[in-house]
């Protein structure tokens, strides 16, 4: 029952541009900067961003590809513009996996590479 929850909180702050909770940040994401940091950078990302739920309100982070760290509202307008046109899709896609992370006691943090799209045989992109 508490997945479906987190789901809801998920999904308000993440794709109905709900409200995020700056005391959530500090208390739970803002001592794992530095680790994260560390992290983007030693498996070569382009950017990580890192979430967590507690008690209906939802934080997030984002390190850009020049380890400029946003928070919240920032990150989210942000990976909105990283991800383009795919931001809703992908942020469907994660929620239940994040809630689950989050659920398991965990927080949810993804490091997040880029990838050259691939050319068939007449040099057209696939």
């Amino acid at each position: 029952m508490r997945k479906k929850t987190v789901e809801k909180n998920l999904k308000k702050a993440l794709l109905d541009d709900g409200n995020f909770a700056w005391a959530l940040f500090e208390y739970e994401l803002e001592e794992h900067l530095e680790e994260y940091l560390l992290s983007k950078r030693a498996d070569g990302d382009k950017f990580f961003f890192a979430i967590t739920e507690h008690t209906n309100d939802v934080a997030m982070i984002l390190i850009d590809e020049s380890d400029q760290i946003h928070i919240n509202e920032d990150a989210r307008a942000l990976l909105k513009k990283l991800w383009n046109g795919a931001y809703r899709e992908n942020i469907q896609k994660l929620i239940p996996h994040i809630a689950e992370q989050l659920e398991a006691g965990y927080l949810f943090a993804a490091g997040v590479k880029e990838v050259s799209r691939v050319r068939n045989k007449r040099g057209k992109k696939l």
